[in-house]
């Protein structure tokens, strides 16, 4: 737990390393309470950008760049997991990062995180560090096909990953990932994908959002819904345990723990993210206090509002031209509140904004 601090005042400057979605919905979160931002990010034009006070554009290992920029801030948080620890680490030589770069070195790394997993006591699918097509062919062995190689860093939404079948050459399967260090895990027979956000405060205080039950398609988020299909049991039991990685990881900010729920009814944890997460944003338009308000509550060291929710919800991420052509058709309906990312270039299976659709629980006057 850190020091005793006190909050970061509004009017005051948070610095968000990464310039994408998650930043700028991070950014308009602080501007109502009162926060000004300033983006760090290597792209001209970035979503974050676009809603924050002032940007520096500047390769993230940059360390004049860093420099600067963290003289201008008072509290610097990132976006996204893929950025160099030594360029947080030099920020936090000036004012604190929150979440810790610390926490940050264990959840880029997939071998870091499987092993901190295992060792708080939390299950995960059987899994191997493989380092050449030697050890590859040995973890394949001990696991068993199916399996799943990845690459221990840089991958997201299905990239740096390949599925290892009865059919797959494994030669083929090593050169496929382009990675000094991979890790394979064995093929998860599961009914459900869950994931939980945790968020904690400075002074140890947490909250938590109701699970999340996500559906993907080519490892892509498509659509996470609320309630989730499960037991009240299970879903205390997924939030015990994230709880529980936050708590050990001394976060200060948001954590996002995904996990499986196997056919005998056991959770299995697959990954986590210090950072508001694509499966929370149906908590925009369903919750009291939303992940990204909770995220700037805890940057900040402000008291963390009520994750409750007064809705259910079903997000569906807008990927590519074709989905978020749709935008007047959910404007139609009177229950989607759409969110759009400011993006141009709407590649496939990009993400270009998401919708959210409220179902109330009783009449709409409780929406």
């Amino acid at each position: 737990m850190e020091k005793a601090a006190l909050p970061v005042p509004p009017g005051s400057i948070i610095g968000i390393v990464g310039g994408g979605q998650l930043g700028r919905m991070a950014a308009m979160a602080a501007a109502r309470l009162g926060y000004r931002c300033h983006i760090f990010t290597p792209d001209t034009d970035s979503p974050a950008a676009h809603v924050a006070m002032t940007k520096t554009v500047a390769s993230y290992d940059d360390m004049h760049a860093l420099r600067a920029f963290a003289a201008q801030i008072d509290v610097a948080t990132f976006e996204f997991e893929n950025i160099p620890i030594e360029s947080l680490r030099l920020v936090a030589e000036q004012i604190p990062v929150r979440p810790s770069w610390k926490i940050l070195k264990v959840a880029q790394d997939r071998v870091r995180e499987k092993t901190f997993f295992n060792t708080i006591g939390l299950k995960t699918a059987p899994w191997r560090r493989v380092f050449d097509k030697a050890s590859l062919a040995q973890a394949v062995a001990e696991v068993g096909r199916p399996a799943i190689l990845k690459t221990a860093r840089f991958g997201y939404d299905g990239k740096g990953q390949i599925l290892i079948d009865d059919s797959t050459p494994l030669e083929d399967a090593w050169h496929c990932i382009d990675s000094e260090v991979g890790v394979v895990e064995a093929f998860v027979d599961f009914t459900r994908e869950l994931s939980v956000i945790v968020a904690r405060g400075v002074d140890g205080a947490w909250t938590a959002f109701d699970p999340a039950e996500n559906h993907h398609t080519n490892s892509v988020l498509q659509m996470s819904q609320v309630p989730a299909r499960i037991h009240s049991r299970m879903a205390v039991s997924a939030v015990e345990a994230g709880r529980h990685a936050a708590e050990v990881l001394d976060v200060v900010g948001i954590l996002a723990v995904e996990m499986f729920v196997t056919r005998e009814g056991n959770l299995l944890m697959n990954e986590m993210a210090p950072r508001p997460h694509n499966s929370g944003h149906w908590t925009l338009d369903a919750c009291v206090t939303d992940q990204f308000e909770q995220f700037i509550r805890a940057v900040c060291g402000l008291p963390l509002g009520s994750p409750a929710r007064y809705c259910d919800a079903e997000m569906l991420n807008l990927l590519g031209e074709e989905d978020v052509a749709r935008w007047q058709n959910i404007l139609n309906n009177p229950f989607a509140r759409l969110h759009l990312y400011g993006k141009n270039d709407a590649r496939p299976g990009r993400k270009m904004g998401h919708v959210t659709h409220l179902k109330p629980r009783t009449d709409i006057d409780q929406c």
